[in-house]
C-alpha cells in the first residue's frame, strides 16, 4: 500500500476493448495493493472492471489533451485499457503507482501469496496433490525392466533445476549419470519424459553438451548408449537439437555446442530450427502491435502478419513435435531432445510430441499433467520468461504461449480429438501470467520447495478442474478413432491460422456473439435432458401397463455421403455456406435450444455445400475432420457500421 499515491479518482472515463463495448464508461477508479478497479457511476449497471497489477505489462501516459490526461494500460493477456483522468496531477500519481505496483521486486509482493480463497487447509493441500506425476508414469508402464527411477538427484544434488525423482535407463549407473551431468549445460543430463508402450521407444530430454570443438566425455557417451539399449527394437537413437544449426555451431566457440556423430556412433543428429527467445519476443510484439492498429486494411494485416514471422515460428515448433512423434510411433526409435539449456525449446518439442502421441494428453486432466511434468517439474524459467518479477526484459519470451498455440492449431485440424476447448487454453495462458496461484511461480521444483508454496499459496489445477464444464469441447468423441490414435497433422503453410481468440478476443466494432461451440453445448445439454425425460416416460408407461420396459428405437433417415458432395478429408475442408449461420438472440434460453435451432435452420434450397468432385473417401484417415469448418469459423459476423456515439471520441490516441 505504501506505493499507492492516490487510492481513488472520481469522474474517470474508461474504454476497455476487451468486452467489445464501443462507448466510454464514466466512473470511479480505485487502486488497491493487488488490483486496479474501475466502478461505473451508472446506478443501474454498476459494472466493475478489475485488473491485476501483475497482469499489467506496461503503462503509457500520452501527452495531455484538452479533455484530460490519458493512461493506457497494456496487459500480458493482450488486453488494452484506456483511461481518461480529469486532473493531470491525479494522472501522474496513478501512473507512478501503477508503474511500481506492476513490477514487483520480490516474491512476497505477488498476489498468490495474499490470495485467500474460501478453502480450508486440507483443501489447499489436496489442490497441490491433484496432479500425480508418478501415476502418469505408471500409466505409461514405467518403471519396468528398461527404465527405472534413480536417486541420483535426491535433494537436487546433481541438478538443481531438475525434479528430485527421475527415470533413467536401467543400465545407467550412478557414476554414468553424474559424469553425464557434468558434461551437460546446467547439469541437465538425459532423463525420460515419455515412454511409448507399443514400440518401447522413449522421449528423453537434456541440455547441450559442453563439448566445444573437440571435447568428449566417456560417461555421456555411455549414457546415450544406455538410452539406445533401453529400446530393444532399435540400434540407434535420434538426437534432436531444436536450435538452428548456425546457432548450435556458434555455441561451440563458448565451449558448448552439439554432439558429434564421430564420437557418438549410435546417434543420428537432427537440427529443427526453432529460433531463440529474443526472436520469439520480437515476433510476438509485432503481432501485438498489429492488433492495436485502427481499422487496418487487408494489405496492412497480411503484411503485418508476414512481417512478424509468428506463424512461421509456430510451424517450426509443431514440426519438431511431428518429427519426434513419427520417430517414436512409426519408426520405433527413441529420441533425445535438447536446445541450449533444455528448458525452453526442449519443453515445447517434448510436450507437443506427447500431445500427438498420446490421447490422454488431449483430455482436460491430461493436459494439466503434461504441463506439470514437462514445464513445471522439469524446470522452466516462469519468473523470467513471463516477467513475474522486475528484471531483465531480455529474459522475457512467449515460450509457453507458443506451445498453447500449437495445441490450438491442432484442435483446429482435429476438432473432435480434444476434450477441452479454446477457453481452457486461454485460461491457462492467463494464469501463467497472473500469479494468482502458486503453480507457475519460480523456475524449478527446488525454488518452489524453498519458498514453501504448498503452505503459502494454492494450486491452479484443482480450480480449473472444478470449472471443467466451461472448458469441455462439445465435439469431443472419446470413442472415435481420430481421438484414440496418433495425430498426424498437416503442417503445410496454408493450414496455420491466426489465433484471434487469444490476440483479438473482442471485435472493436461489434459486441461479442455466442460462438458455435457454445451453441453446440446448449444443444447437447438439451438432448441429454430429452433422453432422460424419454427414459422416465417409458418407465412410467411400462409400470402402468404392467409390462416389461421395451426401448423404442426411432429410425432416422440419414443422407448418404455422396449426397453431401464432400470429398476433402484435410484439416480445413473447403466448404462454403451460402446461407448465413446466425447467432441466437441476446435473450437466448438454453432450455429452448431446439426451438432456436429450428428458427436458425435454413431452407434446403438455400444451402449449398461446395467441394471437390470426387466422392471417394478411401484416402481419408478419419471423417471426423469434416466438422473442422464448423468449429473454426467465427460467429462474430455482427454489424460493422460505425456508431455515432462511438468510443474513441474522447481519446486522442488509441
Amino acid at each position: 500500500m505504501e506505493h499507492i499515491r492516490t487510492p481513488k479518482v472520481e469522474n474517470v472515463r474508461l474504454l476497455d476493448r476487451w468486452s467489445g463495448q464501443r462507448k466510454v464508461s464514466v466512473g470511479t477508479l480505485y487502486l488497491s495493493a493487488t488490483h486496479t478497479i474501475f466502478v461505473e457511476s451508472n446506478p443501474e449497471t454498476r459494472k466493475e472492471t478489475w485488473v491485476l497489477h501483475s497482469m499489467v505489462s506496461g503503462v503509457d501516459r500520452p501527452p495531455t489533451t484538452p479533455t484530460g490526461s490519458q493512461l493506457i494500460l497494456r496487459c500480458k493477456d493482450f488486453r488494452v485499457i484506456q483511461l481518461l483522468i480529469p486532473q493531470e496531477k491525479d494522472c501522474m500519481d496513478v501512473h507512478a503507482s501503477l508503474a511500481r505496483l506492476s513490477r514487483p521486486e520480490k516474491y512476497g509482493e505477488l498476489y498468490c501469496l495474499s490470495f485467500n480463497p474460501n478453502v480450508n487447509k486440507e483443501e489447499r493441500e489436496e489442490s497441490w496433490d491433484f496432479i500425480d506425476l508418478t501415476a502418469d508414469y505408471r500409466r505409461m508402464g514405467v518403471p519396468n525392466n528398461l527404465w527405472v527411477t534413480t536417486a541420483a538427484n535426491s535433494e537436487y544434488r546433481v541438478c538443481e533445476t531438475y525434479p528430485s525423482e527421475l527415470f533413467v535407463p536401467k543400465s545407467a549407473t550412478p557414476a554414468v549419470i553424474v559424469g553425464s551431468s557434468k558434461f551437460r549445460s546446467r547439469g541437465r543430463f538425459p532423463a525420460l519424459t515419455y515412454f511409448h508402450q507399443d514400440t518401447l521407444a522413449a522421449v528423453c530430454r537434456c541440455s547441450q553438451p559442453l563439448c566445444g570443438f573437440s571435447g568428449r566425455c566417456q560417461e555421456d557417451e555411455l549414457m546415450l548408449q544406455a538410452v539406445m539399449r533401453a529400446n530393444p527394437g532399435s540400434d540407434f537413437i535420434y538426437v534432436v537439437d531444436t536450435r538452428p544449426k548456425l546457432n548450435a555451431m556458434a555455441n561451440r566457440a563458448a565451449g558448448k555446442g552439439y554432439e558429434s556423430e564421430d564420437h557418438y556412433t549410435n546417434i543420428k543428429l537432427q537440427f529443427i530450427g526453432i529460433e531463440n527467445i529474443h526472436v520469439m519476443r520480437n515476433s510476438q510484439q509485432k503481432i501485438i502491435d498489429m492488433g492495436e492498429m485502427r481499422s487496418p486494411s487487408m494489405t496492412d494485416f497480411l503484411w503485418g502478419l508476414e512481417n512478424s514471422g509468428w506463424l512461421k515460428h509456430i510451424k517450426a515448433v509443431l514440426d519438431a513435435g511431428v518429427f519426434i512423434a513419427r520417430a517414436v510411433a512409426d519408426e520405433g526409435v527413441s529420441v533425445l531432445v535438447h536446445c541450449s539449456d533444455g528448458w525452453d525449446r526442449t519443453a515445447q518439442a517434448c510436450s507437443v510430441a506427447s500431445v500427438l502421441l498420446d490421447p490422454y494428453y488431449r483430455t482436460i486432466k491430461g493436459l494439466m499433467v503434461l504441463i506439470e511434468r514437462d514445464w513445471v517439474s522439469f524446470g522452466h524459467k516462469f519468473s523470467h520468461r513471463y516477467a513475474h518479477l522486475d528484471g531483465d526484459p531480455k529474459e522475457v519470451s512467449p515460450v509457453i504461449d507458443q506451445f498453447l498455440e500449437c495445441v490450438w492449431q491442432l484442435s483446429e485440424q482435429f476438432p473432435c480429438a480434444f476434450e477441452f476447448n479454446e477457453r481452457f487454453l486461454i485460461a491457462i495462458h492467463t494464469h501463467v501470467y497472473s500469479c494468482q496461484y502458486g503453480t507457475f511461480l519460480g523456475n524449478c521444483q527446488k525454488e518452489r520447495r524453498d519458498m514453501r508454496l504448498r503452505e503459502r499459496s494454492h494450486s491452479m489445477w484443482s480450480h480449473l478442474w472444478r470449472d471443467r464444464a466451461d472448458y469441455t469441447n462439445p465435439l469431443y468423441k472419446a470413442e472415435q478413432g481420430q481421438t484414440q490414435g496418433v495425430l498426424r497433422p498437416n503442417t503445410t503453410p496454408y493450414c496455420f491460422k491466426m489465433w484471434k481468440g487469444l490476440y483479438n478476443r473482442a471485435e472493436k466494432s461489434a459486441p461479442p456473439h455466442q460462438s458455435p461451440a457454445d451453441l453446440l453445448t446448449a444443444v447437447r445439454e438439451e438432448s441429454q435432458q430429452l433422453e432422460e425425460e424419454l427414459t422416465n416416460h417409458q418407465e412410467r408407461i411400462a409400470a402402468l401397463m404392467g409390462k416389461p420396459m421395451t426401448w423404442e428405437k426411432v429410425a432416422v433417415q440419414r443422407r448418404k455421403i455422396s449426397q453431401l458432395q464432400q470429398k476433402y478429408c484435410g484439416p480445413d475442408p473447403p466448404t462454403t455456406y451460402i446461407y448465413p449461420i446466425t447467432s441466437p438472440a441476446p435473450n437466448y434460453d438454453p432450455t429452448c435450444a431446439s426451438e432456436s435451432i429450428s428458427h436458425m435452420a435454413p431452407p434446403k434450397d438455400l444451402v449449398q455445400i461446395k467441394g471437390p468432385e470426387n466422392d471417394d473417401f478411401s484416402t481419408c484417415s478419419d471423417l471426423e475432420s469434416g466438422v473442422a469448418d464448423l468449429s473454426s469459423r467465427s460467429s462474430s459476423g455482427g454489424d460493422d457500421n460505425k456508431d455515432p456515439d462511438s468510443d474513441e471520441a474522447a481519446f486522442s490516441t488509441a
